[in-house]
């Protein structure tokens, strides 16, 4: 079923002026540029022609293909790259790193369908099919029951063109440049169209994800002398294969969708590292490297029916089945002057299952009123392993610890199984022409069985509300909040013994098969207000999460002598803050087709620390961050380029990030 498009107003996109971020400013810099875009928009000269009236009773913005042409795009992604404010819409990511599938989490649908899938959902499609297969994009920042997707602030919605037969051919080749000098290349090829009523889309790529990055690490004393220093280069060279298909059929009444995928990336690392100890009498220097190799293989297939009954109703069912399969080895030696001479090894085995199906039954229950209930069951299963070998442990050498003595670690071999169902009910409610509300009930019921080393059982019960109001203040400002109980899901890796990423001197971190989820209280209330002629965005985000057994490290250590740490509850917590961000053409600064990105966060936290018994701040999310972005298409030369600029507290000494992107040149 496509989505209802109603009367939308088709916006001619024109520049208007927003202040340019500069990259070397403070945060109180870039706040300002955000809020002078308001002013600017107002005072800068209208180039293109007024869109016409507006309709209250509308809040969806429709963006026709003809207004992208003068882009040149190659594929849906180039075509939404050019529509300011986009960030809005597509914030919240996408729904791959959650077990089942729910209603929320993809702002992206084609058709009015959203894809059943993780690896392989509609966010990926962008990317494949060609940009003269669209007809239209529209922005939709209301409620529906016609949707079937919850929990986003808007929705893109992709409508390709009707045409008994079509079909595209999209080729496309790209390059990443590091700064070691390396080159990247990478691809990806797609054949996309219509035959009848069947739509296929078949595409394979390579993406390069080569990574080089020099660190410099700096330890000292509670008294401030300087106790160490660490130099580390990191080389990771990645490239991610995929191949993968999507098919839909649309009958007089219903539609089937049915879609694939393959993936496949074994990129090796190598690590060199320089430690400078400054705690004896004489400095020392040791220089250690690592070479480890990941391996990982994955493939998942889904699909979807739904069926439109005479009376408006609507019946959904989909499913999903997936497996991903990972080895991840590391070797880390010490290298002297007689030759290289190895000290730690470790092997991590993972794998992970889903077997998901969702089904409801949506009907208008009153006038502008409609309901829908329904039910979801998955089944996940996550195998763990983990092999550590050491020179310094005593016994026997062995060939599965790389030929070091093998270290006897408890709950180091398990299998978890969640068995979960949502039972789901959803009211959405047209208050008037300007106001909606769409209420929301789940409960979750779930048990989680983990066998192996440690044999445990547990089974969970949640309630989860959630109210999301949208009051449409004038034709280009509006309000929502929402308020929602969020239960966390479990990371089936923190049950059994794992690999220590972050800590170079711890290897492992422990278990923890007693940890549960987190709950918080979700509160979120944005200002969206559209710019004049459709030339941009500026939103206003306050939110408020107040946490229940909040998940951080505890001390699960079995001596002093054997230090040891583990993911679990640690008590409760609260996050706040205020997000702003500000999208717009620049026009009236001589750039005619440039857009203008910026984001800037505040924000704080509080939890008791479990180790020094006193309040702190959590890990996640930082006080502060800024991000910007710049797109220009040089139409005369056909060629466009642009940058990313981010800067947080995250980021150890307030370490900026800046890359070029996207400069490409089209030629006949």
């Amino acid at each position: 079923m496509e989505a209802n498009r109603g009367s939308p107003t088709e916006l001619s996109l024109s520049s208007q002026p927003q202040q340019r971020p500069s990259p070397q400013s403070l945060l109180r810099s870039s706040l300002a540029a955000i809020f002078a875009l308001l002013g600017a928009a107002h005072g800068g000269t209208v180039i293109a022609q007024s869109a016409g009236d507006e309709s209250l009773e509308d809040s969806t913005v429709v963006f026709e293909a003809d207004f992208f042409d003068q882009f040149q795009p190659v594929s849906v992604n180039d075509m939404i790259d050019r529509i300011p404010g986009i960030g809005l819409a597509l914030g919240r990511g996408g729904g791959g790193g959650r077990r089942g599938i729910g209603g929320g989490g993809n702002e992206i649908l084609i058709n009015g369908q959203r894809i059943t899938g993780k690896s392989n959902d509609s966010r990926d499609q962008l990317r494949r099919i060609a940009a003269d297969q669209v007809q239209y994009i529209e922005i939709i920042r209301g409620t529906s029951e016609e949707i079937d997707v919850r929990g986003g602030s808007q929705v893109v919605n992709i409508v390709l063109v009707e045409a008994s037969s079509r079909s595209s051919v999209n080729a496309e080749v790209n390059a990443d440049l590091i700064q070691d000098g390396t080159i990247a290349p990478g691809g990806r090829f797609s054949y996309t169209g219509q035959t009848g009523n069947l739509n296929y889309v078949f595409a394979m790529e390579s993406e390069p994800r080569y990574r080089k990055n020099d660190t410099f690490e700096v330890s000292r004393d509670a008294a401030g002398n300087l106790l160490e220093v660490r130099e580390e280069n990191i080389i990771r060279d990645q490239d991610d294969l995929q191949a993968s298909m999507n098919l839909g059929y649309q009958f007089e009444n219903s539609i089937v969708q049915f879609n694939a995928l393959f993936g496949q990336t074994s990129p090796p690392t190598s690590v060199r590292r320089t430690i400078t100890d400054f705690r004896g009498s004489e400095v020392s220097v040791n220089n250690v490297r690592e070479g480890n190799q990941f391996d990982r293989d994955n493939w998942e297939v889904g699909g979807d029916f739904e069926y439109d009954f005479s009376a408006g109703s609507t019946y959904r069912v989909l499913f999903l089945v997936n497996d991903a399969e990972s080895d991840f080895t590391r070797e880390r030696f010490d290298v002297l002057d007689t030759g290289d001479d190895k000290n730690l090894f470790l092997r991590s085995l993972g794998r992970n299952r889903e077997r998901i199906m969702r089904t409801s039954y949506t009907w208008n229950v009153a006038a502008e009123q409609a309901l829908e209930l329904g039910v979801e069951g998955a089944q996940t299963i996550r195998n763990n392993g983990l092999l550590v070998g050491s020179r310094f442990n005593q016994g026997p050498a062995s060939d599965q610890t790389g030929g070091l003595p093998s270290s006897e670690i408890d709950n180091a071999f398990s299998e978890i199984e969640e068995m979960r169902f949502e039972y789901f009910g959803i009211h959405n409610w047209q208050l008037n022409d300007r106001m909606a509300l769409e209420s929301q009930l789940i409960y979750e019921d779930s048990t989680i069985e983990q066998s192996g080393d440690v044999n445990n059982a547990r089974s969970f019960g949640f309630l989860r509300p959630r109210v999301d109001y949208r009051f449409d203040i004038t034709p280009t400002m509006q309000f929502r909040a929402t308020v929602e109980k969020e239960i966390s899901q479990l990371s089936f890796s923190d049950f059994s013994v794992s690999q220590d990423n972050s800590d170079d001197d711890q290897n492992i971190q422990g278990g923890n098969p007693d940890v549960v989820q987190e709950q918080s209280w979700r509160y979120d209330f944005n200002l969206e207000y559209r710019l004049p002629e459709g030339l941009g965005v500026v939103n206003t985000q306050l939110y408020y999460r107040d946490i229940e057994d909040v998940i951080g490290r505890i001390d699960v250590s079995t001596s002093e002598d054997n230090l040891l740490s583990a993911r679990g509850n640690i008590g409760d917590g609260q996050r706040y803050g205020i997000n702003v961000e500000a999208s717009s053409k620049l026009s009236y600064l001589g750039l005619p087709n440039a857009l203008a990105t910026m984001r800037v966060g505040f924000g704080d936290s509080k939890v008791i620390d479990p180790f020094l018994n006193r309040e702190r701040r959590m890990r996640y999310p930082g006080r502060w961050s800024t991000r910007a972005s710049f797109r220009h298409d040089y139409q005369p030369w056909n060629f466009s380029y642009g940058f990313n600029y981010s800067w947080s507290d995250q980021q150890g000494l307030q370490r900026v990030n800046f890359d070029l992107f996207d400069t490409e040149r089209d030629f006949e």
